[in-house]
């Protein structure tokens, strides 16, 4: 494609280090779209006869088919698929196929075949967070009035509602959903007619190509059109975020499934064993959820670090931008794919969570809260039941085997209204300000969640609208 500047042939070993088939081969399709696309455009502006573009776009489903087939296999020394596909229209309809090109650059060629794909597998990765987000929703209604503890640094503090924890994940991956929504938004501008950078001096239609293709519109600025790839870092930035959550989530399993705590049971089928210890039942999955968060982060870092010092604009260092892409493109379907169907296999046992909590110290801020009730300082009641739960320690009591009488002599202040508080459920049922772990205020959490799920769906739906 540029042998008329050059005396020698690009070198054997130049080629194979500049190929990027091994990362744009299955982007054909999306290649070919776009190109269906500024070949119309080309006609409808007269850059094209009427025949000149039904042969061409005969051409490009022909080649699209072989490539569907196996038939036409790519070859190496025209380094990506953009020029594979041009080449074999060429070879089928000579001069005509040559045409194709007109107004257009590899540079806004490639852009506009990395949002098309782009936005497809954002699409798809939508769908999966719709599901799990469902799923949440129906763990949370299932499990709404069981109890289990909470925890902060790992150490039991408040009982709360196992709906509530399962709303605390949905919550978490609701805000992914926003990020994957801002991913989409940023790519959602046609590149087509930004020329390799300046644009072109033919009377090129960039809002028809735009509206082929489902754009609402094409990009401001051919300079940073060619340039820029944030819209591919706000996938990754989605695409990190969401992955920490999920290695969260899976941390959570593995130390609730564990033998010393207990309470939450995985499924069989999601669980591998022990080569030599036959007792053992080992939370692989969620293992290998924590380890490839690794992964979806470091692709992140890799693209910031490749975009940080590049000059505008275009240059070949962002030919690697589809390396971790699509690496952690797959990572994420493959995440989704397993943790679905394994939230909604998991089981609690309330039986065991509620013995993970019969000292009762968990209650320790409902007691320094009736305190406060009755005039007390909060400080003044947190040093009273601090103390309150040494002497128990002491004496080898908690809170549910203390007698009235010693109530009494270690807390004066406690009437016979305060006797009613010392109960896990009623510890719960009292936390009801907004957000809180009341069952009823959980109720009100799923039933919002229910409706942010079908606002999401029609958020996302509205992102594919080609017309070719």
């Amino acid at each position: 494609m540029w042998k008329g500047r050059f005396t020698e042939t690009t070198a054997k070993v130049v080629q194979a280090f500049t190929q990027s088939l091994d990362l744009d081969w299955s982007l054909a399709g999306y290649d070919i779209e776009g190109s269906i696309a500024h070949a119309r455009m080309l006609g409808s502006v007269g850059l094209l006869s009427a025949e000149e573009l039904r042969r061409i776009e005969e051409g490009l489903s022909m080649i699209r088919d072989e490539i569907s087939s196996g038939t036409f296999l790519p070859s190496e020394e025209l380094e990506d698929v953009h020029m594979n596909i041009e080449s074999r229209l060429i070879e089928l309809l000579g001069p005509t196929g040559a045409k194709l090109h007109t107004g257009r650059s590899r540079n806004d060629q490639v852009s506009v075949t990395m949002r098309l794909f782009l936005r497809d597998r954002l699409l798809r990765i939508c769908t999966g967070l719709e599901a799990l987000l469902a799923i949440l929703l129906d763990r949370g209604s299932r499990h709404i009035e069981i109890i289990v503890p909470g925890y902060t640094h790992l150490q039991q503090a408040q009982p709360i509602s196992m709906g509530h924890y399962w709303m605390a994940h949905f919550t978490a991956f609701s805000r992914d959903c926003e990020r994957l929504l801002f991913a989409l938004e940023s790519l959602n501008e046609c590149p087509l007619g930004a020329g390799a950078l300046a644009g072109s001096t033919l009377p090129l239609d960039r809002e028809f190509t735009a509206t082929l293709l489902g754009f609402p519109r094409p990009t401001q600025n051919s300079l940073d059109t060619v340039a820029q790839r944030d819209y591919m870092a706000d996938f990754h930035s989605f695409a990190a975020l969401f992955a920490v959550h999920c290695s969260r989530l899976a941390e959570d399993f593995v130390i609730y499934s564990s033998r010393e705590f207990g309470w939450l049971l995985l499924p069989d089928a999601f669980c591998t064993g022990s080569s030599m210890m036959p007792q053992k039942k080992n939370p692989d999955v969620l293992e290998l959820l924590r380890g490839r968060t690794g992964q979806i982060i470091g692709h992140l870092l890799d693209l910031l670090v490749t975009l940080k010092g590049l000059p505008l604009t275009y240059d070949r260092d962002l030919q690697e931008d589809k390396r971790g892409l699509q690496a952690s493109l797959k990572t994420v379907d493959e995440i989704l794919a397993v943790l679905v169907p394994l939230l909604a296999a998991v089981e609690v046992d309330g039986e065991k969570a509620s013995g993970e909590m019969s000292d009762g110290f968990l209650l320790a801020t409902d007691v320094a809260e009736y305190l406060v009730s009755k005039g007390m300082p909060f400080r003044e009641a947190h040093a009273r039941v601090g103390g309150l739960v040494k002497e128990c320690l002491a004496r080898r009591k908690n809170f549910f085997t203390l007698s009235r009488d010693e109530w009494s002599e270690l807390l004066p202040e406690a009437g016979e209204d305060f006797f009613p508080l010392l109960s896990l459920r009623s510890a719960v049922e009292r936390r009801n300000t907004l957000g809180g772990t009341s069952f009823g205020q959980v109720a009100l959490q799923i039933e919002n969640g229910h409706a942010f799920v079908k606002a999401f769906h029609e958020k996302y739906a509205i992102f594919d609208k080609r017309k070719l």
